[in-house]
């Protein structure tokens, strides 16, 4: 009964007339060939894969979920999850944003970024399989050396193996510094891995003939705490020389996870009995190879809420315009009607706009922020590479958590739309609402997010990095100021960044006094940066939208109704943030650990 369109126009929107995509990425060198006409072919393309294919096969998957054989510790993934998987790789996507070296098509992340989109919009838990699988291969290209990155990253462009991230252990989540996987060295430059991970995503399953395991664990010789972790490579199957399957290798799923959502995507207890993997990077540097798999995963998981928010809005709208219940306050609306559709009812408007404000602010930050990546990994310029890798730093736990949060505001209330059918599964709307909750919590819980945001990213440097991307917002309030059309959406902008800069001096000098301060403001501050970098997003569309209202597309019209929704409802919380920020740790810490 749901439905899914791909949001073709408002991508095309986002990418040639907010950002000029084609013209940032010509810039670089290894897209200089790229256009309009071949990114639009490409998403064209990949939205009806995803549609078509995909979303079919959602509400199955989820009441299906995977099987596991005990016997076997083989994985049986949901009916049709197999036959899309082998489409997906004949058609060429998981080699989309490649490097050409290992069989890559080499096309801009950011075209990456968009499909993605629509197919976690599809069906998240089945996307789950091929993203996972590109984290890896991230990983290993940037961290294997030439012998691994030969045997494994030619199979992992093309889809023919998949990839895990194996890092959480029964007693540790975040806190890896505690976990104990070992690995021990043998005389063939191998390691036998021994120990056992949990929330393994896509950790065992029916879809490719292989799966490459990346693994943290701890050499014999190694530190106490996170500087004692090493990545090892540890394939389901041992690749034999010239590229095919040998022998299994001891590393078995025991277990699948029951959660809440996200059924279709198997979640598995992952048991290594001196297994053979293979040293990726330094030893004891392991750490820092996972987190290029880790970030991305991050912007993988912000992408994944993206995609539930747009795919609840739409189906939320659809029944509010047809649905008919009771008469608006003012009189009715539709009076050949028995009642009016519930879209003309306040408050539903607000839900509605809500998911839709969220859904197209956060597609254009996820959209800008891949433009940034890819001029982090294929600029020319030292410098312009080094800045972007530095914005790219800041918006990364913003982008998972906020996008995150904001989607599961956003399809719990398009699932209230549906009143009582909201509840039902035959309307597809619990599940997104389900999926949503996860996403909130994995890759790094949102609070861990908000401490890397605050911590890290903003007062580690002393706001360098805060403050490059302030200059942005700064420059555009300096160049739309003098517009009288803009100023509804300048001075709320100005007046937030003023603000955010205030609030982060502040933090700050608590901060020295009591390290405990930024753990009481993290949360609130994270919120209110997100909406810094949405109010910045949804004024630039704005100022589009205006100079092209005039064409008479509706289209416009849409998206300014839409800014100033944002700008008059959401963007408003920012003061109850502050002041929670401004509170601090007393109202916290104050009551005796025994009264609670």
């Amino acid at each position: 009964m749901p439905q899914y369109t791909p949001p073709l126009r408002d991508m095309q929107f986002v990418l040639h007339e907010l950002l000029d995509a084609e013209g940032s990425l010509k810039a670089l060198p290894p897209h200089a060939e790229i256009d309009a006409q071949t990114i639009n072919a490409v998403l064209e393309e990949g939205g009806k894969f995803a549609s078509q294919v995909l979303f079919p096969l959602n509400q199955s998957g989820d009441r299906e979920g995977c099987t596991l054989d005990k016997a076997t510790h083989e994985v049986q993934a949901p009916a049709g999850f197999k036959q899309a998987y082998a489409q997906y790789v004949e058609g060429g996507w998981p080699s989309l944003s490649c490097d050409p070296a290992y069989g890559g098509q080499g096309l801009p992340v950011t075209l990456n970024q968009c499909l993605y989109e629509m197919m976690n919009s599809a069906n998240q838990a089945w996307t789950m399989y091929p993203g996972l699988s590109h984290g890896a291969y991230e990983a290993l290209h940037a961290h294997g050396s030439p012998e691994l990155q030969q045997r494994y990253l030619p199979k992992l462009t093309s889809g023919e193996w998949t990839g895990t991230m194996c890092l959480t252990e029964p007693h540790c989540g975040t806190d890896l510094g505690l976990l104990r996987t070992k690995a021990e060295p043998q005389d063939d430059g191998s390691y036998r891995i021994s120990g056992s991970k949990i929330f393994i995503s896509a950790g065992e399953h029916d879809l490719a003939a292989n799966i490459v395991h990346l693994v943290l664990a701890r050499l014999p010789d190694a530190p106490a705490g996170s500087k004692g972790i090493s990545l090892f490579v540890v394939p389901k199957f041992l690749p034999k020389d010239d590229g095919s399957l040998g022998e299994r290798n001891p590393v078995f799923c025991t277990g699948l996870e029951h959660k809440m959502g996200i059924h279709g995507n198997a979640t598995a207890q992952i048991t290594l009995e001196g297994a053979k993997g293979w040293l990726v990077g330094q030893p004891h540097k392991g750490l820092a190879a996972m987190f290029v798999m880790m970030n991305a995963a991050r912007l993988g998981v912000g992408n994944q809420s993206l995609g539930l928010t747009e795919v609840a809005y739409q189906n939320a709208v659809a029944y509010a315009k047809d649905r008919i219940q009771m008469r608006a306050l003012s009189g009715p609306k539709a009076p050949d009607q028995p009642a009016d559709p519930i879209i003309v009812h306040p408050d539903v408007r607000k839900m509605l706009l809500t998911a839709r404000a969220f859904a197209e602010g956060g597609r254009a930050m996820a959209i800008y922020t891949a433009l940034q990546l890819d001029t982090e990994l294929a600029s020319s310029d030292d410098a312009e590479r080094q800045a972007a890798a530095d914005e790219v730093a800041l918006l990364t736990p913003i982008i998972k958590a906020f996008i995150t949060d904001n989607a599961w505001l956003a399809t719990s209330h398009c699932m209230q739309v549906f009143g009582g059918h909201g509840y039902i599964a035959e309307w597809g709307m619990e599940q997104y609402v389900r999926d949503a909750r996860i996403n909130m919590i994995y890759e790094g819980t949102n609070t861990i997010q908000s401490l890397d945001l605050l911590g890290r990213k903003v007062l580690a440097d002393g706001g360098k990095k805060l403050k490059a991307f302030g200059k942005k917002v700064a420059q555009f309030v300096e160049d739309e100021g003098v517009s009288e059309e803009m100023q509804e959406f300048i001075n709320p902008l100005a007046d937030l960044g003023d603000k955010v800069t205030k609030l982060t001096t502040e933090i700050g000098m608590k901060a020295m006094r009591n390290p405990d301060e930024v753990g009481a403001a993290a949360v609130d501050y994270l919120r209110v940066a997100g909406h810094l970098v949405f109010a910045y997003f949804w004024a630039r569309m704005a100022k589009v939208a205006l100079e092209k209202q005039g064409s008479g597309d509706p289209f416009y019209t849409a998206k300014l109704h839409t800014a100033r929704f944002y700008f008059a409802k959401l963007l408003p919380e920012t003061a109850g943030l502050i002041r929670s920020c401004r509170a601090g740790l007393e109202p916290l810490m104050a009551m005796d650990e025994a009264l609670f």
